[in-house]
């Protein structure tokens, strides 16, 4: 099978392909001054974004992994994936409380999907 990279950056690939599964790399919010809600609407967007370069959508999630600065923020961020999500596709999920690069980082996810 061959292994497929966009982005391809000197430290990561922003996607890698392999046997139909889409793997993202971690991803977080352009415009950290937002709240956890406004860095979650980004993030998820750019997940939007990448899938739909890679071929699939949110539909076709496996898995995902959301690391949060504050788990106090979990609720105000689960309201804004609970609209995003496929309510009839949900993934597997973590929710882990993580120190990030920057302090103004809220939220960084980590997504898998099928082709």
């Amino acid at each position: 099978m061959t292994i497929k990279r966009m982005e391809i950056g000197p430290i990561m690939s922003r996607v890698v392909e392999y046997g139909g599964v889409i793997h993202l790399c971690g991803l977080t919010a352009d415009d950290q001054s937002q709240t956890i809600e406004g860095q979650t609407q980004q993030v998820l967007a750019k997940i939007d974004h990448y899938l739909a370069e890679a071929a699939t959508s949110k539909s076709r999630l496996l898995t995902a992994t959301i690391y949060l600065t504050d788990m106090s923020m979990k609720d105000a961020m689960n309201e804004v994936w609970k609209s995003w999500i496929d309510r009839d596709n949900p993934p597997t999920r973590a929710c882990v409380g993580a120190v990030l690069a920057r302090p103004e980082t809220l939220i960084e996810i980590v997504v898998c999907a099928a082709r």
